[in-house]
């Protein structure tokens, strides 16, 4: 049983999370052990090339893990985080699959991956969180 009741919880909490939220990032899905959340592109997240900004990216990726891993154990911070940029994405939404690997006394590790609306992998994220 997660630390919040049900999808509609989690997205009043994580409207504090101010930096995802204007960004256009919302939670689309919450279970047991998984998060997705999403945001359409638009020009300001977009990099002198026209290209999406990496920080975009991750930060989406970010904003799963804290969903799912303040699901697993509410306060959790990252303690450690490796991303891997795959491709540049070619849609006009992102989404950000959030896996729980493993929980534990102190720590939680969770897997994001990032695809785009045409099936694009975008990003592979991997984070340690550490449990307050």
């Amino acid at each position: 049983m997660g630390t919040f009741t049900g999808l509609e919880e989690a997205q009043e909490f994580f409207k504090g999370d101010r930096f995802a939220t204007t960004n256009g990032m919302v939670i689309e899905e919450l279970g047991e052990d998984t998060a997705v959340c999403s945001m359409t592109l638009n020009e300001n997240h977009r990099n002198a090339y026209g290209g999406v900004m990496g920080g975009v990216i991750f930060t989406l990726a970010d904003f799963a893990f804290a969903v799912l891993s303040n699901h697993v154990h509410r306060l959790t911070v990252a303690q450690q985080v490796s991303v891997n940029y795959l491709a540049a994405p070619k849609g006009d939404r992102l989404s950000a699959r959030a896996v729980l690997k493993k929980t534990g006394r102190s720590s939680t590790i969770v897997n994001v991956d990032v695809t785009d609306d045409t099936g694009r992998e975008i990003l592979q994220f991997v984070g340690t969180g550490f449990k307050m």
